[in-house]
């Protein structure tokens, strides 16, 4: 009994862990010594080409070995016993205490006795501060983990001191049981150890990565290279956290969510996962011993160009919030070579370069070569016989391979990390073969650039035909490699498709993933023989879809001679499922012709076409809107038929961005405040916590922090434009009461857009005007940001005072940029638009300015045409414009067009007069620094409802899926 206790008390000490307490056991700021990863029996895989399956190993103990814990919390004022009964076997004690101390708690002592081939231990523990654990939750987890640890009333135990999985060979290929056994037990104890996170450990690893990733000697290399190396110790880390995830996923086999989206604006990868992690101090420590610093490196790195605008942006902070908030996810998008573009200002006009993002290499992506699909173009479809039943098959005229690049995706204050998986086309291997078969090289070649251009550019230009069919293309290609793999994984644990639905939930983010619907049908009728009511059931279970469109001229359709040229079989597909639909809509609404006609996925007209929006919403289950006012406009205009018809069908998940990238990442100085006046960084994970602010709003000692932190932003950020403000027709006097401003601007063009591009050369010539002139003076400045990327965003966000949010009411779905700027304490100027409505339930309308018409209005002032009430600045503008003084007289003269009374769409004259006013309220207010940084703190306290966390936590609701918290 004494050894046994001795032995305890001696590896408590020497791996004992600090976490802030009992109630957070998982914290991510602690990193166990050694690690245990439950797994079954012991859990041999077997690796494939596509992916690796489970295999159940042979072992002697039973299936149902009555293994039992309970928890006696009364017996001891101290300390808190757990009691575990189970079979005896060789390594089973090294395994439990290596549980208690991953979980940081310490055993003060411990008694066994034997009962048969059973023994019942008791493990005296407590906290890592040498507390008695008595919170709930946590004694649950713990219980948990022992659990899984020794296999419960399954008996599913890893042999030996193993707690990873490792590849082997299959059973009894060429070894003896014992052999196997030895071997298997050995590359378990080899694996037993995370990776360590002290400086010293973190300098060998980034040194070694140095040396032997890099190929440079660890006595010369330059910031570069050492963001590379570090870079790559980190995705160490992650990859450790990622095999532990996925194993853990596969055992327990939940419902899983897989996220389709065409974008993903991930920014920079660096500072959010040391943060994510919880070893960001760590590195920076180990980082200035070495002579480099931490902040220096983070700028070492390029944007991922996966995307653009608010869409990709919203996909990014969705992923990072399943990854937190432990749900069992999975992302797909397109790796872009080139991504959008580059932007370059030239004489104020945008020129396009590429993006050439990954010429110096990608240290945060895995290539999984191994892991291929083929993705199949062109051809015909023909008829084939198999049990005397009629099947379609595709004969493809053009093959290319999808191969998959593996993003990994930490969460915060928990070790899940989940998969960004980005597919890239390359040419197939047996059409490769064909033409260097018949010496036909330069083919092969052409061949192999045909393939790799499906994956090159986010949104080619699709005003040509060509264009067109490579944006198809690209849609298909991402939507193809992803089902199959979503398949391929539900085949490896399942045989019966009746369990699709238990285990799979399709998320379209838009429309552009529409085309996995009719995939999904082709595989299960044509691949799987399944019967197509049989099809359509399961397809009309799995599919959720989020719209982001306002107006019904920006839904997406595909012409038919396109789709019938490209897709053959999927238009067949198409067309039957329009004709189900159809026919079962005349039932329920008559021979409406009108309404069967807005109805129809296929569109009748000049060019046939595929309404990708109609499609969408007729497969899924839920059709979900960004906001609370962006259901309100697809119920009552874009998508009134169908509401009509589904009302059940439509609801609304508002949108929200993750304050880890937001706050923590782009905004250290403010979350170290936030955590200070909050008394913890729990806030960080659970953002409710933010309106805790609100009681010290009107403290003056948190005011004078609060815009000591803000100063030091702006100082940032005006090392980046180096900004200064203020105007025209005043008096010297005058001017002293203006209070100055530096207006900034950031922004693309679609190449295609021709009027954005004029937009973008205006604020140029505007700027050249105001910045030279010496009567205007430092009064007010107007800069251009180029390339604005979420890099530059993490430095604009935290330093601006006033954000605009100006969209015409009624035209902005959502508005993501708003809580972004919410989040930092940016006061906004906007009009009641997308989730400014649920902003102002949040903070208050008094603090925030705003102006302009409001949804209903916007109709009944676009009837009203040439006889609208247009406010005379707003002509005087124009005319200024029109006449040309700021230049460009005739480049200018269509842009001026469009706002010409009766032809205003947006509204802009109408709206203008209270623009104005809004921002003499913000001048205003702007004097008074008191109430400034009171609505500044007031705007960040209310910012919760927006996090990206809320957004997922409903849409898991509607998925049907559950948190899957792997233990270690």
């Amino acid at each position: 009994m004494s050894a046994f206790s001795l032995h305890f008390l001696t590896i408590s000490q020497q791996f004992k862990l600090s976490f802030p307490s009992s109630s957070n056991l998982f914290s991510p700021f602690s990193t166990p010594s050694r690690r245990f990863t439950p797994l079954t029996p012991p859990s041999i895989l077997c690796n494939s080409a596509h992916g690796a399956k489970p295999l159940r190993a042979s072992t002697s103990e039973p299936a149902s070995a009555p293994s039992e814990i309970v928890v006696e919390n009364s017996d001891s004022e101290d300390t808190t016993v757990f009691v575990i009964r189970a079979r005896n076997r060789i390594g089973l004690l090294q395994v439990i205490t290596r549980v208690f101390k991953v979980l940081g708690l310490l055993i003060d002592k411990a008694s066994v006795e034997f009962e048969g081939e059973f023994f019942v231990k008791r493990f005296f523990v407590t906290d890592s501060h040498g507390n008695k654990i008595e919170d709930e939750e946590s004694l649950k987890r713990i219980k948990s983990a022992l659990t899984d640890a020794i296999g419960g009333d399954e008996g599913t135990v890893s042999v030996g001191p193993a707690t990873r999985g490792v590849v082997v060979r299959r059973p009894g290929l060429g070894m003896a049981s014992e052999e196997r056994s030895a071997k298997a037990e050995r590359m378990f104890a080899l694996m037993d150890r995370f990776l360590k996170n002290d400086p010293i450990s973190l300098q060998n690893d980034i040194l070694d990565h140095v040396e032997y990733t890099m190929a440079r000697s660890r006595f010369s290399f330059d910031d570069f290279e050492a963001y590379q190396a570090l870079s790559h110790s980190v995705r160490d880390r992650l990859i450790e956290r990622w095999h532990d995830t996925q194993i853990y996923f596969k055992r327990k086999d939940p419902k899983r969510i897989y996220f389709l989206s065409l974008e993903f604006l991930m920014g920079r990868s660096l500072s959010n996962s040391v943060i994510n992690l919880g070893i960001r101090d760590q590195y920076a420590e180990a980082l200035s011993q070495l002579g480099f610093e931490f902040e220096v490196l983070a700028e070492q790195e390029g944007d991922a160009a996966l995307g653009n605008g608010g869409l990709a942006r919203l996909s990014a902070c969705q992923m990072d919030s399943l990854a937190t908030l432990d749900y069992p996810a999975w992302g797909y998008g397109l790796r872009y070579q080139y991504g959008l573009f580059r932007q370059v200002i030239m004489d104020g006009f945008q020129h396009e370069q590429p993006d050439y993002w990954l010429n110096f290499g990608n240290p945060w992506e895995i290539e999984r070569i191994h892991l291929t699909y083929p993705v199949k173009f062109y051809g015909s479809v023909e008829d084939e016989t198999l049990n005397g039943e009629i099947y379609k098959v595709w004969i493809p005229g053009e093959m290319v391979e999808a191969v998959a690049y593996d993003n990994l995706i930490p969460g915060y204050g928990t070790r899940n990390t989940i998969t960004l998986r980005l597919w890239a086309a390359k040419p197939s291997d047996q059409y490769d073969m064909e033409s260097y078969n018949t010496g036909d090289y330069i083919n092969a070649v052409v061949s192999r650039q045909k393939a790799e251009s499906i994956s090159s550019v986010l949104y080619p230009d699709d005003r040509s035909y060509q264009g067109k069919e490579l944006r198809l293309k690209q849609q298909y290609f991402f939507v193809s490699a992803s089902v199959q793999d979503i398949i391929r994984r539900f085949k490896d644990a399942h045989s019966n498709f009746d369990e699709f639905p238990e285990k799979v939930a399709l998320q379209l983010n838009d429309t552009h993933p529409s085309l996995a619907i009719v995939e999904v049908m082709r595989i299960l009728v044509d691949e799987e023989h399944l019967d197509w009511n049989k099809a359509w059931h399961i397809v009309c279970q799995i599919f959720s879809f989020t719209t982001h469109t306002v107006i019904a001229e920006g839904l997406e359709k595909i012409p038919v001679d396109l789709l019938g040229s490209l897709l053959p079989r999927h238009l067949q597909i198409m067309y039957e499922i329009n004709f189900n639909f159809v026919e079962e809509l005349k039932k329920k609404i008559g021979l409406d012709y009108n309404r069967l006609s807005r109805m129809s996925i296929v569109e009748e007209g000049a060019v046939k076409s595929i309404r990708s929006a109609n499609l969408s919403i007729v497969c899924s289950h839920t059709v979900n809107g960004v906001s609370r006012a962006h259901l309100e406009l697809i119920k009552a205009n874009v998508f009134k038929d169908f509401y009509e018809l589904w009302p059940q069908k439509f609801q609304y998940k508002t949108n929200g961005v993750t304050q880890r990238r937001w706050i923590v990442v782009s905004n250290p100085s403010l979350s170290s405040l936030i955590s200070k006046w909050l008394g913890t960084e729990a806030w960080v994970r659970d953002v409710e916590l933010l309106t805790g602010l609100r009681e010290y709003a009107a403290n003056p000692d948190l005011q004078l922090e609060w815009k000591m932190v803000r100063k030091v932003n702006k100082m940032r950020l005006a090392e980046y434009i180096e900004a200064m403000s203020g105007l025209k027709n005043m008096e010297k006097s005058d001017r002293r009461k203006v209070v100055p401003r530096v207006c900034i601007i950031g922004g693309k063009a679609a190449p295609g857009y021709e009027i954005a591009k004029k937009i973008i050369k205006l604020w140029h010539a505007v700027a050249e005007k105001i910045n030279n002139d010496s009567d205007v003076g430092d009064l007010l400045k107007l800069v251009f940001i180029p390339d604005y990327n979420v890099s530059v965003a993490e430095l604009v966000i935290p330093g601006a005072d006033l954000s605009q949010h100006i969209s015409t009411a009624g035209n902005e779905a959502s508005g993501t940029g708003s809580m972004k700027f919410l989040m930092n304490g940016c006061l906004l100027l906007a009009t009641e638009d997308g989730s400014t409505v649920e902003i102002i339930e949040e903070i208050g309308v008094d603090n925030m300015f705003l102006f302009g018409a409001r949804v209903h209005d916007v109709p009944v002032l676009r009837e009203k045409g040439v006889d609208l009430k247009v406010n005379l600045q707003f002509a005087r503008v124009v005319r200024m414009v029109r006449d040309g003084y700021f230049g460009f007289k005739d480049y200018f003269k269509s842009l001026c067009d469009t706002v010409e009374v009766g032809k205003d769409f947006y509204l802009l004259g109408s709206d203008f007069g209270g623009y104005l006013e809004a921002q003499a309220a913000a001048d205003k207010t702007f004097v008074d620094q008191e109430k400034w940084t009171r609505m500044s703190i007031l705007s960040t306290a209310g910012s919760g409802r927006f996090s990206s966390d809320r957004t997922i936590e409903d849409y898991a609701k509607t998925w049907g899926i559950e948190p899957c918290r792997c233990p270690f």
